[in-house]
C-alpha cells in the first residue's frame, strides 16, 4: 500500500507542478511507467519499489498504470467537458487504488463495480471541496462544461467568495451524481471476503455519505467543507454496528 501511494503521489506532483510545461510532464509520466513494467532500471525510485512490491505480492501494474492515464489528463487537460468524462477520470484517478487495496487482499474482482463507484463518490467530492483551489493554484476545474452552461455559470464563479445560485445548482447536480455512486458503493462490503477489510470499506462508504451531506449543506467556496470528528466517530460505530 505504502509503495503504491509513494508511486502515485510521485505521478501527482508531476502532474501538478507549476514549473515543468506539459511535454516534460508527459515524458516524466513516461520515465515512471517504463521502470514500473521493467523497460528500464532507473529514473523513478518510486516505480522501481512499486514494480518490487508488485512482484512480492502477485499484483497486476494495472492499476499504476490506470492512475498514469488519469495524471497524463491533469497535464494536458485542465477542464472537463462533461459528466461522463469527469465518471472517466474517475476510472482512472480513484477507481485503481480501490482495486489495487483489493487485490492485495485477494478480493474477487466482482468487488470492482461496487468498488469503482465508492471511488468515484470520494473522488468527486474531493473535487467539490477543492473546486476553487484547483482553479486558483493549477488553472484546473473538474466541473463539467456542459453542466454549469446548463445553469448558466462559469470558472468566473469559482473565482467569489461564496458560490453563485448557478454553481450551487451544479454542486447539486454532481451531489445527486455522487449519491447515486454512494448507494451503488454501500453494496461493496457486502461483497468483501476479509472481515477487517469489510469493516474498513464500510467505514469508508459511511464517511461518503456524511461528506456528501455536509458538501449539501455548506459552501465549498466559502470555506473548505471537511468532515468533524462527530462525522468519524459515528461513521465508525454506526458501520460496525450494521456488519455485527
Amino acid at each position: 500500500v505504502h509503495a503504491f501511494y509513494a508511486f502515485a503521489r510521485n505521478a501527482d506532483d508531476i502532474a501538478d507542478s507549476s514549473t515543468l510545461d506539459s511535454a516534460d510532464k508527459i515524458a516524466r509520466l513516461a520515465v515512471m511507467e517504463a521502470v514500473l513494467l521493467g523497460h528500464r532500471q532507473a529514473g523513478s525510485p518510486s516505480a522501481t519499489r512499486l514494480r518490487e512490491s508488485l512482484a512480492a505480492c502477485g499484483v497486476t501494474p494495472r492499476h499504476a498504470q490506470d492512475l498514469l492515464v488519469a495524471f497524463r489528463r491533469d497535464a494536458t487537460r485542465p477542464r472537463t467537458p462533461d459528466l461522463a468524462d469527469l465518471l472517466d477520470y474517475c476510472r482512472h484517478s480513484a477507481a485503481p487504488v480501490g482495486r489495487h487495496v483489493l487485490a492485495l487482499h485477494g478480493e474477487s474482482e466482482a468487488c470492482w463495480p461496487a468498488s469503482d463507484a465508492l471511488c468515484a463518490a470520494l473522488q468527486i467530492n474531493n473535487h467539490l471541496q477543492d473546486c476553487a483551489r484547483d482553479l486558483a493554484e493549477l488553472d484546473r476545474c473538474y466541473l463539467p462544461d456542459d453542466l454549469m452552461a446548463k445553469y448558466g455559470c462559469d470558472i468566473n464563479d469559482l473565482k467569489r467568495q461564496t458560490a453563485s445560485s448557478g454553481l450551487r445548482a451544479v454542486l447539486d447536480a454532481l451531489l445527486q451524481t455522487c449519491d447515486q455512486l454512494n448507494r451503488q458503493g454501500a453494496a461493496l462490503p457486502g461483497l468483501v471476503r476479509r472481515r477487517r477489510l469489510r469493516a474498513e470499506t464500510a467505514v469508508i462508504a459511511a464517511l461518503s455519505r456524511r461528506l456528501s451531506a455536509r458538501l449539501r449543506r455548506a459552501d465549498p467556496l466559502a470555506g473548505r467543507v471537511a468532515l468533524t470528528k462527530g462525522d468519524k466517530v459515528l461513521s465508525v460505530l454506526t458501520s460496525l454496528w450494521r456488519l455485527w
